[in-house]
């Protein structure tokens, strides 16, 4: 069986994770931005697909309080599944924006942020989180400065242990580092959406020791509707090569940008997440690999 530490490892703070990690936002059904309607799957059934991956070498969650849709929160779960579970799993969640029950979007302020962390603690069952991220949904150029000094006073209290940042740009980064250390970056990008490579951020990331952990990796421009009918004639020609499927093709292409390029790619599939896992092990050749960054259009 494949493992998640077929990609390697990388530390988050003093906390080493597996490469191949679990995003939990399409746990719920009705997801972020309604892309990802659909039933929610049973309890049960959730809890299992989480101890399938902690089982396989998954030791990095990803998740969020503004996860949850009228039936299903993703905290609730992953909070379900680490109270029946032995092992160590690090688990990164997002404060910033935040939806109310009926599931209206806003922004917190600096001094909201608190409660927000205080109920992640609570959802998740846990009196210390191990990675905040502050979401940055404000204009691309507005000021992180505030609330993430707010959050710096938060593991100063012992609240969070690692903080790190969700959309943002690297002027952002280098403002956040001024104020505290930040363990993580996560950023879309994918095959399909490359603006961190356009603006440096990746390399970035790579040269400050910080992870970068993409979303929507493998769904691309679909993003919150998860991947559909592979479009690339040239993904679909390196996973015939290798038997493997076009997602698997799209999350090793992630992986080989670098040893702090971690993955997320969720799913509420048994078979996709064994598969998610098994792109760890997936070499790509330099030719395949030159191939795939080539964005001509005619390298289609």
């Amino acid at each position: 069986m494949s493992s998640a530490a077929d990609a390697g490892t990388w530390k988050l703070g003093d906390l080493e994770v597996n490469r191949i990690g679990y995003g939990t936002m399409r746990l719920t059904g009705n997801g972020m931005l309604g892309n990802s309607d659909g039933p929610p799957i049973d309890r049960r059934a959730a809890v299992g697909l989480l101890h399938r991956a902690f089982e396989q070498g998954v030791n990095h969650v990803d998740t969020a309080a503004f996860y949850f849709s009228p039936l299903r929160s993703a905290n609730e779960l992953v909070g379900r599944a680490l109270s029946a579970w032995h092992g160590d799993v690090v688990v990164a969640t997002k404060v910033g924006p935040w939806r109310d029950p009926s599931g209206a979007w806003h922004t917190a302020r600096p001094d909201e942020l608190r409660g927000h962390v205080e109920e992640n603690l609570r959802q998740l069952g846990r009196d210390c989180l191990d990675v905040v991220n502050l979401r940055h949904n404000g204009p691309g150029t507005a000021s992180i400065a505030e609330h993430f000094g707010a959050l710096a006073e938060l593991r100063e209290a012992g609240l969070v242990r690692h903080l790190g940042l969700s959309n943002v740009r690297p002027a952002h980064v280098a403002e956040a580092r001024a104020i505290a250390p930040v363990v993580c970056v996560q950023n879309s990008y994918g095959l399909d959406a490359r603006r961190a490579d356009e603006n440096g951020l990746v390399d970035l990331c790579g040269e400050q020791g910080i992870a970068f952990v993409p979303f929507f990796a493998v769904s691309g421009l679909r993003r919150e509707a998860g991947a559909g009918l592979e479009q690339d004639a040239r993904v679909r020609s390196i996973a015939r090569a290798h038997g493997a499927t076009p997602a698997q093709v799209r999350l090793a292409w992630t992986l080989h940008r670098g040893p702090h390029v971690l993955a997320i790619p969720g799913t509420a599939n048994p078979a996709h997440l064994a598969e998610n896992i098994a792109a760890g092990a997936l070499r790509l050749t330099p030719e395949e690999l030159a191939l795939l960054d080539d964005r001509r259009e005619d390298a289609a």
